[in-house]
């Protein structure tokens, strides 16, 4: 399954939120050497309840929009 994410950094809180087809993650943490990344497939695993290891960001590592696939759904 792909799905479409919009990363908002530097945020006051961490959260996941569905709005229309497309998922906007909220994560505390900036956007430095892939820190922000990390924490996006943490929270989208938490989110769908799957492990971290079938979370895989395939589009977008550098920037605000990206494609996300989780393995096995």
């Amino acid at each position: 399954m792909k799905i479409k994410v919009r990363v908002m950094p530097n945020s006051a809180r961490e959260e996941v939120v569905k709005q229309g087809d497309e998922y906007v993650v909220r994560v505390k943490v900036p956007p430095q050497e892939g820190k922000a990344n990390e924490a996006v497939i943490k929270l989208i695993a938490a989110h769908l309840q799957v492990p971290k290891s079938t979370v895989m960001i395939i589009s977008g590592l550098s920037g605000r929009n990206k494609i996300v696939e989780i393995k096995g759904m």
